[in-house]
């Protein structure tokens, strides 16, 4: 499945990327559920985020490793791929981009694929990941003003 959200925010693109961090990450996580930050190596390639998922009764580990890495004069970007997900993942990829636009302002891109162990679950988790995607539409605007 595809998911992709874009948010324009009021700062250049390089100052978005030097808010990329362990903070930032922390706050674009919804309430539920509770995410413990157990590591965060940061945005460039070889690095590793791992965090532990708290669903009340149980809890997920989800590790991802910064597969890619590119700053040029129109955009910032990076991909995290997921090496151990929780149960209802088998693939994750999350291609984070910041463009450069006008007036010193800038685009921030999610574009995400997943796929569950099952297709029916693809798409009951579709409305779910979209929704805490569009959570970080705020804090974005917040953050980044």
């Amino acid at each position: 499945m595809h998911l992709k959200l874009s948010t324009k925010v009021k700062q250049d693109y390089l100052q978005v990327k030097e808010g990329f961090n362990s903070e930032l990450f922390m706050k674009l996580n919804p309430p539920f559920p509770p995410v413990d930050l157990l590591e965060f190596g940061g945005s460039e390639e070889g690095d590793k985020v791992h965090l532990r998922l708290n669903f009340l009764f149980f809890k997920q580990d989800w590790i991802s490793l910064i597969t890619f890495n590119k700053t040029d004069e129109q955009c910032f970007e990076f991909i995290d791929e997921g090496t151990k997900l929780p149960f209802f993942l088998k693939k994750w990829k999350h291609h984070h981009i910041v463009k450069k636009s006008k007036d010193r302002t800038s685009i921030i891109v999610d574009d995400v694929h997943f796929r569950s162990p099952f297709l029916l679950m693809d798409f009951l988790l579709y409305p779910i990941l979209w929704l805490q995607f569009a959570y970080r539409k705020p804090v974005y605007k917040r953050i980044f003003k």
